[in-house]
């Protein structure tokens, strides 16, 4: 575990996924898994790659496998709309199906989603306590509690010359703990755009991670 570190007294450990593992309660959080955004957007008649959400789940797998979760908690927008359970396809339902009976599995509803997933079963819940942390979708900047949440998917943007390189990122302050984006194809936000500088409620970092190593950057 050499790129964990602590946040509200509690050791945590980012993977490259875009997962957080949290040892002492063997739980997996994930944010914005953006489920069937493809067939969302294929209505409208845009193209996005058809196996975003196969794609996404495979991910999710190995990140439970990999971390040995008996608790994985979906913070918000799990779905990119209501309608998302509906157009699963029959393996991803079941995939679904299978981690929810064998996980202790929480979904915080989002913007999204509100309680689309609830036929899949698991737990179903706006917002709720674990251990010190409020675990919700949107990070709150009035509530001084440690938080874990999702929603903005930040990303590091680092300009070198006439490039951007961007990385998805953990964005970290005294309060809050944003996750990135879990599902594919689901875009990010600069951590250093205002909207996402507010919701962090103070002096932040952006940490990225790098092979074995764990990266810290200050957002300005």
């Amino acid at each position: 575990m050499d790129v964990a570190f602590s946040f509200a007294g509690e050791t945590l450990v980012p993977l490259a996924s875009g997962a957080l593992f949290w040892p002492a309660e063997a739980t997996l959080l994930v944010a914005d898994l953006h489920l069937e955004k493809a067939s969302h957007f294929a209505k409208k008649g845009w193209l996005l790659p058809p196996h975003a959400t196969a794609d996404t789940l495979a991910a999710l797998i190995d990140a439970v496998e990999a971390s040995g979760a008996t608790r994985l908690i979906c913070l918000g927008d799990s779905f990119h709309d209501q309608g998302g359970p509906d157009r699963l396809l029959p393996e991803a339902r079941s995939a679904l199906q299978l981690m929810t009976r064998n996980l202790d599995w929480w979904w915080i509803t989002g913007n999204h989603d509100e309680d689309a997933a609830a036929a899949l079963g698991g737990r179903v819940m706006t917002e709720t306590r674990l251990g010190p942390f409020v675990l919700r979708h949107e990070a709150d900047a009035a509530d001084r509690a440690p938080e874990l949440s999702g929603h903005f998917h930040p990303k590091l943007v680092i300009r070198v010359r006439s490039r951007h390189i961007a990385r998805r990122c953990f964005a970290l302050s005294a309060t809050k703990l944003i996750l990135p984006a879990f599902g594919a194809f689901t875009g990010g936000l600069d951590v250093a755009d205002p909207a996402l500088k507010s919701a962090l409620a103070g002096p932040a970092e952006a940490l990225v991670l790098d092979g074995g190593r764990l990266l810290r950057f200050p957002v300005v």
